[in-house]
Parts: C-alpha cells; structure tokens; sequence
C-alpha cells in the first residue's frame, strides 16, 4: 500500500466543535484498543532502568490522556519530573491536569507550531521525546526536518503510529461497532493509509552520532520507533 498523506477531519474543526469533542473521546478508546501506553511502558522501560528522566515531551500531546495513562504506569518506578506537552490546540482540562499533579508529575501545556517550539534553543534539552498517532500526519520532508530538530533536543525519541496494512484499514472501518463518530472513523482511515512499515522513520532519522534505531510492528494495528543515542564508548 503506497503512502498517502490527506487531511483529517478532526484538524479542520475547532476544539470546541462537538464533532471535534466527541471524536477525542473516541481517539481515547481507539488508544486502549491500539495499546500505545503499554507499548510504550515496555520500550521506557528497558531504556530508562538505570535511572529515571527528570522530563518527558509528548508532540502533538492533545488533551494529555495518552500521557497520563503511561504516567501512570510509569509513575511507580520513575520519580517525579517535569511533563511537557506541545499542541497547537491548548485542551489539556483542569480534571487531567489534576490527575497528573496526585503522581506528583508536573505537568506544562504550550500551544505552538511544533516546528517552532522545537525551534526554540533550550538548555537543558528534554531526556524523553514522545510522539504518539503524531508523525503520519507529516510528508517525508517535514518528517526528515522533525526529526532533525528533535534529535538536537533529546537524546531519546518513541513514537507509536498507524502500521499501514490491509489488516489496520479493515480494522479501521470497523471502529463505528464501537460507537465512534463520522470524524473519528474517517480520520482513521486517512491516518492508516499515511502510516508507516518496515524501516521508512529509521531512514529519516540523522545519520550519525551515536544513534541506535529500531522499529517494527507492535501490536495488532500499530509501528514502534526508537531513536536512542549510544552511550560515548559503547557500540552503536
């Protein structure tokens, strides 16, 4: 299946649109089905068991429901640290921001460009990038510029997108048996067909400097990649 990147409904509508609002509910349940907290769970897991982040980015975060449902996860073994959400749409909720405060998790929301705010120089970086039903949503060039940005800014990125298969886009048709709107179920379609096989984000990614790659199927209906930098001394 060739790669096709097409709009979505869902970034045409405003937040407070209630297709739009209804269609993050279901982006919710479509999360729980794909299994994206614990996907990811399991690869920061092996990545961090030394010693915990003191920060963690999620790009193009939304509401923050993702994050907070690995925060949780997480939270047993990490201690606190700083979560960052950057969206261009500012709808992280007092109630989610609240949830994040009790595992002690403090939680920021920008509304920005995505390019711009990885733009902006910081000086301590961020230790975990996330991206999570994110980077479909890029052509091959602005993906190759992503992740050029991003790899200056951390030295760990994990993103969890659609796996573009026959499997995934019948599965995604399906999605209206469990009470998802006209937006959601045709976004998903639309997200399946832009989504990613084999080794397509690893070949965007800088080449060089110490980086070890990995990517692959996870789970029924979803593509796993990890951008980690080597340790100076240990082979890449």
């Amino acid at each position: 299946m060739r790669r096709e990147v097409l709009p979505e409904l869902l970034d045409q509508l405003p937040a407070s649109d209630a297709r739009a609002i209804g269609s993050r509910r279901d982006l919710q349940k479509v999360n729980s089905c794909m299994g994206h907290a614990r996907i990811m769970d399991r690869v920061l897991a092996g990545s961090f068991s030394a010693a915990s982040p003191h920060s963690i980015v999620d790009l193009g975060g939304g509401d923050g429901t993702l994050l907070l449902r690995l925060a949780r996860r997480v939270a047993p073994r990490w201690k606190p640290l700083r979560a960052v959400l950057v969206d261009r749409e500012q709808i992280l909720s007092d109630r989610t921001r609240a949830e994040f405060e009790t595992l002690s998790w403090r939680v920021e929301s920008h509304q920005a460009d995505i390019f711009e705010w990885l733009e902006r120089p910081r000086r301590d970086g961020s230790d975990a990038i996330i991206a999570n039903l994110f980077l479909h949503h890029f052509r091959r060039d602005d993906l190759r510029r992503l992740f050029e940005l991003a790899a200056r800014q951390t030295d760990f990125f994990l993103a969890c997108e659609p796996r573009r298969d026959g499997f995934s886009l019948l599965s995604a048709s399906l999605l209206g048996f469990i009470g998802c709107n006209d937006v959601t179920r045709h976004d998903a379609k639309v997200s399946v067909r832009a989504g990613f096989v084999q080794d397509e984000l690893s070949a965007l990614w800088p080449a060089g400097d110490g980086w070890r790659l990995q990517e692959r199927s996870a789970g029924l209906f979803s593509h796993c990649f990890v951008a980690q930098r080597t340790p100076r001394g240990l082979p890449s």
